[in-house]
């Protein structure tokens, strides 16, 4: 998975963009999935980072046991990420790839507030579109990434 960039792969990452949808995310729902997150976390005892942001406020924050500082500025730039062009960071790198470019040279960025890799995911709203972020930080970067979209899917599905 990690050095997957083909077609289907970056169909299915677009793919889950539009699947994994809230009808509102107020501060309640914040905590509810940040919660439910650090339980997935303690279950395998990973050393993760997550954060929930909505409209540049920070509404969730957790360092669990052997994260380090290093990965709260890894959730920044994966924010900055998602925030900038609406698609999760993984996406954002994995597309790059593909196209054989970089990309902080691609979009002319800087590459310390930055990073399209695994771990930062949309906030979108149906009706409202992208307002926030949900990102995670400590592990290779698909394990990133699919234990936000683990999380999301867990979290959405009990609320259907």
């Amino acid at each position: 998975m990690e050095q997957d960039t083909g077609p289907e792969f970056l169909a299915e990452l677009l793919e889950q963009e539009k699947r994994l949808v809230f009808t509102e995310f107020g501060n309640e729902t914040a905590l509810a999935l940040g919660l439910l997150m650090v339980e997935m976390a303690r279950e395998k005892s990973l050393p993760v980072v997550i954060d929930i942001t909505r409209s540049g406020q920070q509404l969730f924050h957790v360092a669990m046991p052997g994260s380090s500082a290093d990965n709260d500025e890894w959730i920044k730039r994966k924010i900055a990420t998602v925030m900038r062009f609406g698609h999760s960071s993984y996406y954002m790198g994995r597309s790059c790839l593909a196209k054989g470019v970089v990309f902080t040279e691609r979009y002319y960025l800087d590459p310390m507030r930055y990073a399209p890799q695994g771990g930062g995911f949309p906030i979108i709203i149906v009706g409202t579109g992208h307002v926030g972020t949900v990102t995670v930080s400590g592990l290779p970067q698909a394990e990133d990434h699919a234990l936000v979209v683990a999380a999301l899917s867990k979290f959405l599905e009990g609320r259907r």
